[in-house]
């Protein structure tokens, strides 16, 4: 029993060494965030509808544009089994058209599929099933990228849906914008954009963007709270990394279960229906390819 218990308190000793270590890299990582860095943009909107106000007002030039309603890390999935999508600000203009404001530093989390998705889930999660569907409210989804994601030195990408024959707009109320994160204008985008790369609240443009910055780097309140949001996402990364393991055991179990039922000359259908693999991994495994999870 003493032995049990001298490793038990062995295990939490290396558990709170663990944490702390983490801590200690984290209030060194901090003062190297911007608020392009996907963490650091969680800290900054974070109940500050202001700020994201300000923002988006700037993107979209329009010096009149207000929030009724904003949240960051809304988790939307109202179709049962569809992919959930975690938006890092949702929000509600006065006019009722829906906001996406998304940050991604990384070109494969800006793709259009992506875009694309992000612009369904609003249009799904906005009509219940009694409504018509021209009650559907407009939606802008704002992608502001690192790179210049398509590369022709434009401060924005303005993306709508138009009719290829006619060449007049497809009028479906949806729009999707790439922000050019390497933009360096001589104008209200270009020193917003400078903010986003800046890691220093004393060289940014805007006293809105440097405060918050500033709050979340100097402040005890700002540091803890932002500690603690570089600890969730750890967690939350841990945890999609325990699931793809399952999910790649699992089909590695259906492999090997598979490979035993072809042996046995068992039809595709009945191997698919035990293994859940796709007709292209059975029919890979027939033929002596190799499949992998």
């Amino acid at each position: 029993m003493q032995g049990r218990e001298t490793e038990a308190l062995s295990v939490r000793e290396s558990e709170a060494e663990r944490k702390e270590r983490e801590h200690e890299k984290d209030l060194e990582r901090l003062k190297l965030l911007r608020p392009m860095d996907d963490d650091f943009m969680r800290g900054m909107l974070k109940d500050d509808m202001p700020l994201a106000e300000f923002m988006v007002r700037i993107i979209l030039d329009k010096p009149d544009f207000r929030f009724i309603r904003f949240e960051t890390q809304a988790d939307l999935k109202q179709v049962t089994g569809a992919r959930s999508v975690i938006f890092d600000g949702l929000g509600t203009e006065d006019s009722g058209r829906k906001i996406d404001l998304e940050v991604q530093r990384e070109d494969k989390g800006a793709e259009p599929e992506r875009a694309r998705y992000h612009s369904s889930v609003l249009d799904v999660e906005n009509l219940e099933k009694d409504q018509d569907f021209s009650e559907l409210p407009d939606t802008c989804v704002i992608f502001i990228t690192e790179k210049d994601f398509y590369g022709d030195r434009k401060p924005i990408y303005h993306i709508e849906r138009m009719n290829i024959t006619t060449g007049e707009p497809f009028n479906d109320r949806s729009l999707i914008l790439y922000v050019n994160g390497e933009y360096e204008g001589d104008d209200d985008l270009g020193y917003l954009m400078h903010d986003f790369r800046c890691a220093d609240p004393d060289k940014m443009h805007y006293g809105q963007m440097a405060d918050r910055a500033r709050y979340l780097k100097e402040s005890s309140e700002g540091v803890s709270q932002m500690c603690k949001i570089m600890e969730d996402m750890r967690d939350e990364a841990r945890a999609e990394g325990r699931a793809e393991g399952v999910s790649e055991g699992e089909k590695n179990k259906g492999i090997k279960i598979a490979i035993k039922m072809i042996a046995d000359n068992e039809s595709d259908a009945k191997i698919r229906d035990y293994t859940d693999l796709s007709f292209e991994d059975i029919q890979a495994l027939r033929s002596g390819q190799t499949v992998t999870a």
